[in-house]
């Protein structure tokens, strides 16, 4: 611990349970709104940090979209550079299932542990078999399976009535009276349409080949991503300075990041789309890392996570409101 003191702020800042420039939401009865509210704060760390290797700068405002077995994330606000208070707000929330989706479309086809088998145990993390796709017959094929799919699966602002939206334990109408977007992704109602999307797999496997379902579910994932994206965006959220950061291997596994990418680039969403996006590895872990640092204020002024984008370092702020 004295070895670390020379580089920590402690003694300056006061800890106010700010992460990575960001405090968590407050529910208007001081409960939690979604069960992984923790798990999205880890992720959107992470990604701040994992960015840190990139271009792209990855600080507020910005969308944190982590695609493990199931779906957490983060959505802040911008931050006013002449106030204060030097955090942004928690604005958004995302819940329900990712990448238990394409998990019970290869369940079906019996090539993995209908129990606990997942998409990974047949493709791995590249994929390398939707390159076989490329005739206009098979892409066809493919769209008419992804649009099936995509029938028996919703992505929505959580109804205020549901307590689980994709089986995760939601609060939905403390979050709308706190003005905290609850974006939920989930298959019929918590996971109902989960076997039919096994049926779905069973049919490809059996009518066509892997690479076929391989690229079924890269689009799947991708188009899944999309359809948040469009959500945030239909609710105001996405400003000029937003970046969107993917992690979890139901997003950067495979293709997925090169159609979720293209489909932001169609959307016109920004005017360099490229310098606003970025798909991160381990997100969960790289957070909990940097989750230590920002409590024992291990900050670097010179390369600053908290903050705006293209702005400067906000310890000074800090400082000043801690005093």
């Amino acid at each position: 611990a004295q070895k670390l003191q020379p580089f920590s702020f402690a003694d300056r800042v006061n800890f106010s349970g700010a992460v990575a420039g960001v405090v968590p939401p407050q529910g208007t009865t001081g409960v939690e709104m979604v069960a992984n509210e923790m798990e999205g704060e880890l992720a959107m760390a992470g990604i701040k940090e994992g960015a840190k290797w990139t271009p792209v700068d990855f600080r507020n405002p910005c969308i944190s979209i982590d695609f493990g077995t199931t779906l957490d994330g983060r959505i802040t606000s911008p931050v006013d550079p002449k106030s204060t208070n030097p955090f942004a707000k928690t604005i958004g929330n995302f819940c329900g299932l990712a990448g238990a989706i394409p998990d019970a479309i290869v369940k079906g086809t019996g090539l993995v542990n209908e129990k606990n088998g997942t998409a990974l145990d047949i493709f791995g993390e590249k994929s390398r078999l939707s390159a076989a796709i490329g005739s206009r017959k098979s892409s066809d094929v493919v769209n008419s399976y992804v649009d099936r799919c995509h029938d028996l699966i919703s992505v929505e602002l959580v109804p205020k009535e549901r307590k689980r939206y994709g089986m995760v334990p939601v609060y939905a109408e403390v979050a709308m009276e706190s003005g905290v977007a609850l974006i939920g992704v989930d298959a019929g109602t918590n996971g109902t349409n989960l076997a039919k999307l096994g049926e779905i797999g069973k049919e490809i496997i059996t009518k066509y080949s892997l690479p076929v379902l391989n690229e079924v579910i890269d689009h799947v994932c991708s188009r899944m991503a999309l359809r948040m994206i469009d959500v945030v965006h239909e609710l105001g959220m996405i400003y000029p300075e937003t970046s969107i950061g993917f992690t979890g291997r139901a997003a950067i596994s495979g293709k997925k990041p090169e159609y979720i990418l293209q489909g932001i680039i169609d959307r016109k969403l920004f005017q360099n789309p490229v310098d606003h996006v970025v798909f991160v590895d381990d997100g969960l872990a790289r957070g909990a890392a940097l989750m230590g640092r920002c409590m024992n204020s291990l900050g670097k002024p010179d390369k600053p996570i908290g903050g705006m984008r293209g702005g400067k370092c906000i310890m000074s702020r800090r400082i000043a409101i801690g005093r």
